[in-house]
């Protein structure tokens, strides 16, 4: 591979003609050889920020650098970054070869190299026995691999990849993400990868950024930002089914933290308390609660004698093989914030109507994960166990997840 390179965004913003600031004061550094991933809902200044690391947009403040480099006013030609864009742009009347070599060719790299750098990656990319078929000979998950090859072999110190695998069906994008991943610590490759897909960003990446009207909600590793989001947005749009989100009271009690869900109570263990010390400032005032799908488990399996109980009215089952989504109606309102509201209205209009006819009937649906639904019937009010130790908590004013001291405004 060639010179590989870091990528840091500084300070950087983007204002439109039309003054639309699609990205503000963006702080990012990608370490050399990272898979960071750009997440967000449609919109959120992802792929922009992506154009301006390509220098298909120019930038409006702050500086990027790849490597040492400041290329703010660098041709992109001179950039060395290399895109795979969602259309695969491959040339019809060319063979996969012709495709994949044509960059080097354009550069006059001695024929020889050409041969053995075009045969090499089609290796790598399981194209060896393709290339000399012309595009519409292929599969959607071969071009796709091909539009890879072809940007792989330019030796790029930087790819970006903007939703490369939104074109193709679900099974083979599952199969592609994998090879993707596989691919790029093969190649120890610095890659910028933009979806709108949180499930994507979670299965791919090293660390995500998780992006939101043009402004970073949160970096982290996928399992860092899935267990400790730092907010409301990232909370509710991390996770798949995502996180059950309901109003509850927060009360002292004989040194004790009570949560109250309408009328039910769950005791907050001291460990968490402890942990996150900020939360004895709210006893007395109505906090966002959110519980995980996996927390909320079958009470006859869950026997470790931690778990607390809540009670609710099966609604639905969704049987996925492995395991069984149970849909509860719990008697306590669903969070419905600014936050919550863009979330839901990304994934599809009806979930936000879902949220809004929940709120008027003062009623929360809470998925739980089950593993089977043998005694389950629905319209049966039923108990299932919640592990208080997994809590998340949520300041609903400003929409900050409250844990230590420090992380209170």
């Amino acid at each position: 591979m060639g010179a590989m390179a870091s990528v840091t965004f500084e300070r950087v913003t983007k204002v439109f003609d039309d003054r639309v600031r699609a990205v503000s004061d963006l702080n990012l550094e990608i370490q050399d050889g990272e898979f960071m991933v750009l997440v967000g809902p449609s919109g959120c200044g992802k792929t922009t920020a992506l154009r301006m690391v390509a220098g298909l947009e120019d930038i409006s403040e702050g500086e990027i650098r790849i490597g040492d480099t400041v290329v703010n006013d660098v041709d992109p030609r001179w950039r060395d970054v290399a895109m795979v864009f969602q259309n695969y742009a491959l040339y019809p009347h060319m063979t996969v070869f012709d495709n994949m070599s044509f960059g080097l060719k354009a550069r006059q790299v001695p024929k020889g190299e050409i041969r053995h750098r075009v045969e090499e990656i089609g290796r790598v990319l399981g194209l060896g026995d393709l290339l000399d078929r012309k595009p519409r000979q292929l599969s959607g998950g071969q071009r796709q691999r091909v539009a890879m090859g072809r940007a792989i072999v330019r030796d790029p110190s930087v790819f970006l990849m903007d939703e490369p695998l939104s074109n193709l069906d679900a099974r083979l994008r599952v199969q592609m993400r994998a090879e993707v991943a596989r691919i790029q610590h093969e190649l120890g490759a610095t890659t910028i990868y933009v979806t709108h897909d949180q499930v994507e960003a979670m299965t791919m990446g090293d660390r995500i950024a998780v992006m939101r009207s043009g402004t970073l909600q949160q970096t982290g590793q996928p399992e860092e930002v899935y267990r400790r989001p730092v907010n409301l947005f990232v909370a509710s749009f991390i996770g798949s089914p995502p996180m059950n989100l309901v109003q509850a009271r927060l009360d002292s009690r004989n040194g004790e933290l009570v949560v109250l869900i309408g009328a039910q109570e769950l005791v907050v263990p001291a460990e968490v308390a402890r942990e996150r010390s900020a939360l004895a400032r709210y006893a007395g005032q109505m906090i966002g609660l959110g519980i995980r799908p996996e927390q909320v488990r079958d009470p006859a399996i869950s026997s470790d004698g931690q778990s607390s109980r809540l009670r609710g009215q099966v609604k639905a089952m969704e049987a996925l093989g492995s395991e069984v989504l149970v849909h509860l109606a719990v008697a306590a309102e669903p969070v419905l914030t600014e936050e919550v509201r863009e979330v839901a209205v990304d994934v599809d209009a009806a979930a936000l109507e879902q949220l809004e006819s929940e709120a008027l009937e003062r009623r929360t649906l809470v998925i739980g994960r089950f593993e089977t639904s043998e005694r389950l019937r629905a319209g049966e009010e039923i108990e299932v166990a919640i592990d208080p130790r997994k809590l998340h908590f949520f300041d609903l004013e400003t929409g900050l997840a409250i844990y230590g001291e420090s992380s209170v405004r």
